[in-house]
């Protein structure tokens, strides 16, 4: 590895994660053979609703635990949980000004069965990367390194159990006037109340 960022592959990002790839879009690499962390945002999106934040969760199937590298965790559909969250997606942000715009993009995501949980966050993060007009270089990692020579190393820096100092400038949200701003949500957030401006706002 040299130069570049070292990166966890979330499940619809926060807005964190592609402030840091689009600030370091020369070279991102993404972590494919750590063992999985549970409760974090590989797979785990958190979005505003009319109640407030809402975290969106994919099941993983049970076998998944501390010793499983990331590119061997699978999807579970014991539960419809795609269905889920897209009604949520839907409720949330079908009064937003972009979410018509992109609906047809993200759709798909939600009514086909993609096996792995990597695989399934790949195709998301591509799909985001090219709705903002951001092109990095992509790489997955090809063995563990616990102290990796060369690049700012991410993996563990992003996540909903530590306390956030990323510092998000205001943009209109649906529920803002019930709930007041909430920073640092799911890309889809900024993407569908921003629409093209998104890129800028990163």
């Amino acid at each position: 590895m040299e130069n570049g960022i070292l990166l966890p592959l979330f499940y619809l990002g926060p807005i964190e994660y592609f402030s840091k790839i689009k600030s370091n879009s020369s070279q991102v690499y993404l972590e494919k053979f750590e063992h999985y962390p549970k409760q974090t945002f590989r797979n785990r999106a958190s979005i505003q609703s009319p109640n407030g934040k809402l975290d969106l969760t994919i099941p993983i199937k049970k076998g998944a635990h501390v010793h499983t590298k990331m590119k061997d965790v699978r999807i579970s559909y014991d539960a419809d949980w795609q269905r889920l969250h897209w009604r949520s997606l839907q409720t949330s942000y079908r009064s937003s000004s972009y979410f018509e715009y992109y609906e047809d993009d993200f759709a798909p995501f939600f009514h086909s069965k993609i096996e792995f949980l990597f695989d399934f966050n790949l195709s998301l993060l591509e799909l985001c990367l090219s709705l903002l007009k951001i092109d990095p270089t992509l790489q997955h990692t090809e063995t563990y390194m616990k102290s990796p020579e060369g690049v700012n190393d991410y993996r563990d820096v992003i996540s909903p159990k530590k306390l956030n100092t990323f510092v998000a400038k205001p943009y209109f949200q649906v529920f803002e006037d019930q709930h007041g701003f909430l920073p640092n949500l799911s890309i889809v957030d900024l993407l569908f109340s921003q629409g093209p401006q998104s890129k800028q706002y990163l």
